[in-house]
């Protein structure tokens, strides 16, 4: 399973021949290092919540790649009703796809979708448990500390994408807890100085995960790979 980190809450992941991205938050984003145009072709788009942060290009890009969107009901809805393909799901077991499992976990946030015709109420927001390969890779979304977490720590995940900006999602003191809960083989922090409200001291997050448990943190710019 191949990541890229493409600045805010986005990832590209590679794995057995697949392309998804995840919360597809390209135009608009000052982090990240390549344009819709420049994006490769995607077979599968995972949409966390509707903020336009994370739902961000969605439409476009499973409209020009005939991908699919995996996301709550409501948010499939609404998406279908825009001509996109969709694969709706809500908290509960694995759904088996080419690639791999896919299990939506919870996220503590707000979800809503602004267009033209007003605010829409887009369902619950979530996190994505993804297992490929022999491999699992844990995407919070946008997410308060929740107890809950503590059940992700009987996954085993090789590694964790976790919000660390505060204000609307963990700051570094509860994303550090959060680790604490699940702990996966690697943490990356993710969702943190997009903007002067969400800023955040990477370098104290990865401090405090390795030195409280020995859990390794990749602080990840822009554009950069790894691989689990």
């Amino acid at each position: 399973m191949r990541i890229q980190y493409l600045g805010h809450s986005v990832l590209m992941v590679e794995t057995l021949g697949t392309r998804l991205i995840l919360d597809p938050f390209i135009k608009g984003n000052p982090q990240c290092p390549i344009s819709v145009d420049e994006l490769p072709k995607v077979n599968y788009v995972l949409v966390s919540h509707g903020h336009s942060d994370h739902i961000g290009d969605t439409i476009e890009i499973a409209k020009r790649d005939d991908a699919v969107v995996i996301s709550n009901f409501e948010i499939c809805n609404y998406l279908e009703s825009k001509g996109v393909k969709t694969r709706p799901m809500y908290i509960g077991g694995k759904v088996p796809f080419e690639f791999g499992n896919v299990k939506l976990t919870p996220a503590f946030h707000g979800s809503s979708i602004s267009d033209d015709s007003g605010t829409i109420y887009a369902g619950m927001p979530v996190g994505f448990l993804l297992e490929s390969n022999g491999k699992k890779l844990y995407h919070a979304g946008d997410t308060g500390l929740t107890v809950e977490m503590q059940l992700l720590k009987d996954e085993s995940i090789d590694v964790a994408f976790l919000p660390i900006g505060g204000n609307f999602v963990m700051d570094v003191a509860d994303a550090i807890r959060a680790t604490s809960f699940i702990m996966p083989k690697k943490v990356v922090p993710i969702h943190y100085n997009t903007w002067d409200i969400i800023k955040a001291d990477a370098n104290k997050f990865s401090d405090g995960v390795v030195k409280s448990m020995n859990v390794e943190c990749l602080i990840l710019k822009p554009g950069e790979w790894i691989e689990v």
